[in-house]
């Protein structure tokens, strides 16, 4: 299973919402992808990311940087060529980054998230 695939089950595993993931790899040098996963509170934000971490790193992945772990609001944590963000359900509407990065193609994810 790769990268994308392993956080989006970790964040599904812990009830993260609209859980998407955009190929961003034309549009930006910093990654490949986005995932972009909700909670519903700042509880819920900090264990999906912090599930997320734990996932990758039983996969022999280390993030490179991580913010807003302990805010619960927007998390981000990069892992190269992969960049999750975890946003409060507040937060994802109002910075709605799926419309600012709207000409990615979207990457399947399995059905059952």
């Amino acid at each position: 299973m790769d990268l994308t695939q392993s956080a989006a089950r970790a964040a599904s595993d812990k009830k993260a919402e609209d859980i998407v993931a955009l190929d961003v790899s034309a549009q930006t040098p910093i990654a490949d992808v986005f995932l972009l996963a909700t909670g519903s509170n700042e509880r819920q934000v900090s264990s999906i990311a912090e599930a997320i971490e734990e996932a990758l790193l039983a996969t022999g992945v280390k993030a490179i940087r991580r913010e807003g772990l302990r805010e619960g609001r927007w998390a981000l944590m990069d892992f190269n060529d992969l960049i999750v963000h975890v946003m409060h359900q507040e937060d994802r509407a109002y910075y709605s980054l799926e419309r600012l990065w709207k000409d990615c193609p979207i990457v399947a994810l399995p059905a059952d998230l």
